[in-house]
This record gives C-alpha cells, sequence and structure tokens, in this order.
C-alpha cells in the first residue's frame, strides 16, 4: 500500500510477484485480460539493494534516475536532481506528510517465534497486524494470522489478543487489540498500553529481502514526514518522496512550483497477488484543497508524489474534480475505467509484477504509456523499489 511498497510483495521476505523468478535475468513486459500492465521479471541486478546515499562518497538522496513518460511516445531519461527544469512555474506537487514508524517487534505466541508488523491503527483502539515467521538474516516468510482468541507476547510484558481477520475470507491481516502489561512485568498492570510507545522502543523498519543489510529508521522518513500527535504513521515508507532534499525543494520552490501536503497512512505491503489495498486513513488539509483547485483554474499541474497521494487526492475530490477538505477511511482503488479527476502527473517508482499500482498508472498516462516507460525502464537499467529510480508520467491529454 505504500508508493513502491504496495505492490503484491511478501514483506520482510521475496515479494509474491516476482517470487517464481527471482533468479531471471530475462524480462519482460505482457499484458494479462482485464489486469493492465505486468511486468513479467525484474531482473535481479535492478534490484535497489542500498539508499542512493551509500553508493559513493558525496551523494545524496537525489542521486537516482528519473525516467519521463509524456503521452505515449516520449520517454526520457534523466538525473533526479533535473526535476525542477522539468517541471514549470504554476505546477503543483502533492506530497504525503505521513511518517514511517517502526513497524516490526519480536514476538511470541506460545513456543513459536514471530515478528508483528503493526500496520493500521483503527478508531477503536484496535491495530491491524501482520504475522510472519523469522527466516533469517533479518527477514521474514508468510504465516497465515490467528487464531481468534490467541494472545502474542510482546516486549516489555505487553500483549496482543487476536480478535477477527480484517477482511472476510483472508488470514493474513487480522485485527488485534492491545492489552495492558502483564502484573509480572517491572510495569503496573495499571499503566496503559501504547503501541506507538512499544515502536518506539522496540521496533525497526519492516525491510525486504533484497536489501543489503538493515538500515535505521531516518532512513525510511522522507523530507516531507511530519510526526503524528497520536503516534500514527505509515507501516512502510511513501517512498515516492525520498529523492527529494530540502536543497532539491528549495529550487523547486524558486522555479516557482508548489507544494501541497496531505495525509495517507500506508499499511503493510504484503498483498496476496491481486489483492487490493485495504482501507487507510487519511486527510486532505483545506489549504492543499484550495492550492490545487487554485492550480487547475489556472492552468498549471497537479502532479502526485507517489500513488498514496493519488488516493487521498482523489478521494477528496467530487466528480467535477474540484478537491474538499476530507478524511476519514478511504477504500478507492484507482482504475483506468474509474479514471483520474484531479491527477495531471504521477512521480513513483518502479513498480512489481501483479501490482494493483499499474493500473493507476495507466488511468492516469494510458497503457501505452505505461507500457513503453517500463520498456524503457528494463533498456536503460533503472533500478526498482524504494531506494531505487523514480518514474514521472504527465498526463496525456490528447488521450483525454
Amino acid at each position: 500500500m505504500s508508493g513502491t511498497g504496495a505492490h503484491g510483495s511478501g514483506v520482510d521476505g521475496s515479494r509474491t510477484g516476482s517470487r517464481a523468478a527471482a533468479g531471471s535475468r530475462a524480462a519482460a513486459v505482457h499484458e494479462e485480460p482485464r489486469a493492465g500492465l505486468y511486468i513479467r521479471d525484474i531482473p535481479r541486478e535492478l534490484l535497489a539493494r542500498i539508499p542512493a546515499e551509500q553508493r559513493g562518497p558525496g551523494l545524496g538522496r537525489d542521486a537516482v534516475r528519473l525516467l519521463v513518460s509524456r503521452g505515449s511516445t516520449r520517454v526520457s531519461l534523466h538525473a533526479f536532481r533535473e526535476l525542477p527544469h522539468l517541471l514549470r512555474a504554476g505546477d503543483v506537487l502533492v506530497v504525503n506528510t505521513s511518517a514511517t514508524l517502526a513497524a516490526a517487534v519480536d514476538a511470541r505466541l506460545g513456543g513459536e517465534a514471530l515478528v508483528v508488523h503493526f500496520s493500521t491503527r483503527g478508531d477503536d483502539g484496535r491495530w491491524a497486524v501482520e504475522l510472519r515467521t523469522p527466516a533469517g538474516g533479518g527477514t521474514t516468510r508468510p504465516r497465515p494470522g490467528g487464531p481468534a482468541g490467541a494472545v502474542v507476547d510482546l516486549p516489555g510484558g505487553r500483549r496482543l489478543v487476536l480478535e477477527e481477520p480484517l477482511a472476510a475470507g483472508a488470514d493474513r491481516l487480522w485485527w488485534a487489540r492491545p492489552s495492558p502489561v502483564r502484573p509480572s512485568s517491572v510495569r503496573s498492570s495499571s499503566v496503559p498500553y501504547g503501541v506507538p510507545e512499544l515502536l518506539r522502543e522496540h521496533g525497526r523498519p519492516i525491510r525486504y529481502a533484497y536489501t543489503q543489510r538493515d538500515q535505521p529508521l531516518s532512513v525510511y522518513q522522507t523530507v516531507f514526514a511530519v510526526p503524528a500527535p497520536d503516534g500514527s504513521g505509515s507501516a512502510e515508507m511513501p517512498s515516492a518522496g525520498r529523492p527529494f532534499t530540502a536543497e532539491l525543494v528549495a529550487r523547486l520552490v524558486s522555479r516557482g512550483v508548489q507544494f501541497a501536503p496531505l495525509t495517507l497512512h500506508t499499511g503493510v505491503a504484503s498483498q496476496e497477488a491481486h489483492e487490493p489495498p485495504y482501507p487507510e486513513r487519511y486527510a486532505v488539509p483545506a489549504a492543499t484543497a484550495a492550492l490545487v483547485n487554485a492550480a487547475r483554474a489556472g492552468g498549471g499541474r497537479v502532479i502526485a508524489v507517489g500513488t498514496t497521494a493519488v488516493r487521498a487526492l482523489e478521494s477528496a475530490a467530487d466528480p467535477r474534480g474540484v478537491v474538499r477538505a476530507a478524511g476519514g477511511w478511504t477504500d478507492l482503488v484507482v482504475t483506468p475505467e474509474r479514471g483520474v479527476r484531479v491527477v495531471d502527473g504521477l512521480l513513483t517508482g518502479l513498480h512489481e509484477p501483479e501490482a494493483s499500482h499499474l493500473l493507476m498508472l495507466e488511468a492516469v498516462a494510458g497503457r501505452a504509456a505505461v507500457r513503453l516507460g517500463y520498456a524503457q525502464a528494463l533498456a536503460r537499467l533503472c533500478l526498482w523499489h524504494e531506494f531505487g529510480d523514480v518514474h514521472l508520467l504527465l498526463r496525456d491529454d490528447n488521450r483525454h
């Protein structure tokens, strides 16, 4: 559900979309009936294993490449630092300010060692969680959730009580209710259980198996991240915003590009193949709605930084494309059939096989543009995943 994370993937382990071809060096683009565009295989050498700033001396987060698709016939490759010269005055970049949580915590269920991924905070105090089995080397493998009523022991004498699956007929994500600290622990049982405190004390960022090593939480925060007062945040980084630096933001502003913040807290990204995103909490402020509406009225382009920004912004728009202040939960899935009402462009990472987000890319730019862009990404040896290169898709006005 995160920018490049929500791609039919197995969190901390191999991603389900490419598991059958993890060792393949061949790559192909093909279509599936009614399923949009899919990337068949991603060569192993195109997996971004470490952040850009760790690849050599003097490099920053913005030391990635930028693939630009303009309609269905033009694709160009640039350094990401060139972005100010590729946008124009009056354009608005819509950015997600959700902070990334240290959402992975070691736990036990009876005699079984587990890793709990805290995905989404519910309005009733429960958390949607995913239970994983340690696989060694800091990675995990899938495990069915449940059973109902099971008590998961967490660090510091804390507990989670599993209650029910998040979705009927699925057992990957479960609603779990935090329980007070055990009386036998060093803390009093009257001390309220706080998941944000637990994550700060004992959590670590969710990690994928293709990454070379564990990274500190700071690596997974974007320059736009604002911690929420209630401890909410994203289980996985809104990664399209990762290459931005304070210097690059200042250069964009000096060119007349404006920034419009919103929030969407992303859950864990390990959907099964073709599994749509789960509902997520979002908020579009009145100031952002006004800025976006003014840009559209004045001929500026509205460019979403990440699929999460598209989901939130389109959830706040009426059928005419007028954006209003809004918040709560959204289960919107943007497809070519639904289309987009507000967004003229999308800056995003390179997505995996069977990723539902590819349909969102088609909704913005059209299938032909996405096909051509991904063919060029493979041919130009662009890097995939949250530490990889990024793709700017601009709407083809002739298609609408």
